[in-house]
């Protein structure tokens, strides 16, 4: 990356949550290499912004986003209702949409109204804004197996062009029906992220990045034991830029599409800019 070429962000808040790392607290440690993976203890996250009886009956892709989205704004300490944000899955729930394509095969009759309006890409960003009181705005990201890179990039691009700190979650759960062959996703992973312009007492990391051609074997891989705790999940490319958060520093490449690659460089918020 040259100069001319390179912008960055700051990372304010961080959030994780898979089953067997349920907490960025936790998930840094092991990605670190400084801590073994607790056995996984939780089934699902459960959001404290959701009040119980919707927390009951929110579908699991709701529950994780939402859980890691509150998290990542607490680390900042900022105020969620003011941060635009944009959300990124691959599938969004398959889950229920496997249901809804069953039920409306065999008893469209009975397809449930909650159901439908939780299938939608947005449904996780929707709870989000009215939990949370935002009236800021929010995009949804979904680019298939590029998810992860593509919805971080049009977070980037929303910090340099609005100059504005920006809330960014990722997240992925479980699949199931006819289309597991073909959109694979294995267990629940979600990831946040609150990316700023400027230095803050609150900044943890800097992140520089630049876009470049290029291909998918390029691309920066986990390490084996790191991958093995989501493996399968369709979030888990997010994997060598949380590991390099985790130890302070270092380069992750990766991929935007067939012949795109985004470089990004984690630096300790008290190194100083080169």
């Amino acid at each position: 990356m040259t100069a001319a070429d390179t912008r960055q962000v700051f990372v304010e808040g961080i959030s994780f949550w898979a089953p067997r790392l349920p907490g960025w607290e936790v998930a840094e440690a092991v990605l670190a290499g400084n801590a073994v993976p607790p056995a996984a203890a939780l089934r699902r996250p459960s959001p404290e912004t959701l009040p119980p009886a919707e927390r009951r009956r929110a579908p699991d892709s709701v529950t994780l986003a939402l859980e890691v989205a509150a998290r990542a704004c607490s680390a900042a300490a900022l105020d969620p209702a003011g941060l635009p944000s944009v959300f990124a899955t691959t599938h969004a729930d398959l889950v229920i949409t496997d249901y809804l394509c069953e039920t409306l095969v065999k008893t469209p009759l009975h397809t449930s109204p909650t159901k439908f309006h939780n299938s939608v890409h947005n449904a996780a960003a929707g709870y989000w804004c009215i939990t949370s009181g935002c009236h800021a705005p929010y995009t949804t990201v979904s680019v298939f197996g590029y998810s992860y890179a593509a919805g971080l990039l049009e977070a980037f691009m929303q910090v340099a062009s609005d100059g504005n700190p920006v809330l960014y979650v990722a997240f992925d759960i479980e699949a199931c029906g006819p289309l597991l062959p073909v959109a694979v996703s294995r267990g629940l992973l979600g990831v946040g992220l609150v990316l700023a312009p400027n230095r803050s007492a609150q900044t943890v990391a800097r992140l520089s990045w630049s876009i470049r051609p290029g291909k998918r074997d390029e691309m920066t891989r986990a390490e084996p034991g790191n991958a093995g705790l989501v493996e399968g999940n369709a979030m888990s490319p997010c994997l060598p830029l949380f590991e390099r958060l985790a130890r302070g520093g270092g380069p992750a490449t990766l991929v935007l599409g067939p012949c795109s690659l985004l470089d990004v460089v984690v630096q300790d918020a008290r190194t100083p800019p080169p």
